[in-house]
């Protein structure tokens, strides 16, 4: 990285604090340019060298709290993803509470920029970040399973807004219950117990 890069890449990383900084304080729809450069300690055309809108910032925002949750797993991430092929199809299970917990506690103890993008997910293209575990983990997966390749997307699809919902309703409660019990309920609805599916 070179002179120019480093001081764009602190400038960057001082905007998202800026940003986290202020969401701890009001809602993102009351947080303007303005305050988002005092915090900062930049000026306002410095702002739009970077991002067009406040949205963009959020959006890059929550890419780096993401970078920074995953990089506290980096090899638990590595068995999951290196060892889908050789693994038995019931061993297979995407929601396990080794990775749930870890993520819920990250999600409640971030719930201001969360929440921000569970309010603006067109704006903030909220639903993208999921490209990774979708090519990654759940094609791989139900490809396993021998789903058809144009099923895929609607299972998909069902298993992302699924959990993305649950974890909305959770936000909406201020992150209020514990996570072991927001775990459990995802869990159950992933997996339910005791043969639920038979009669």
């Amino acid at each position: 990285m070179n002179k120019s890069e480093s001081k764009y890449f602190n400038t960057a990383l001082r905007m998202d604090e800026a940003l986290i900084a202020l969401l701890e304080e009001k809602d993102l729809e009351y947080i303007t340019v303005k305050e988002i450069c005092h915090q900062a300690g930049v000026n306002r055309s410095t702002f739009y060298l970077h991002y067009e809108t406040i949205a963009d910032l959020v959006n890059e925002t929550l890419e780096m709290i993401q970078r920074r949750f995953l990089s506290y797993f980096p090899q638990q991430e590595e068995n999951v993803l290196g060892n889908i092929s050789s693994r038995e199809r019931e061993e297979l299970v995407l929601v396990t509470r080794e990775y749930l917990l870890p993520y819920l506690r990250f999600i409640r103890d971030n719930k201001k920029i969360y929440r921000a993008a569970v309010r603006n997910p067109g704006s903030m293209q909220a639903y993208t970040r999921y490209v990774e575990l979708k090519q990654r983990i759940l094609s791989p997966i139900l490809e396993r399973f021998e789903i058809p390749a144009n099923h895929c997307p609607y299972y998909i699809a069902y298993y992302v807004e699924g959990i993305a919902a649950i974890i909305k309703e959770w936000l909406q409660q201020d992150c209020a219950d514990k996570v072991e019990m927001i775990d459990d309920i995802i869990e159950s609805c992933v997996r339910p117990k005791n043969g639920s599916h038979e009669q």
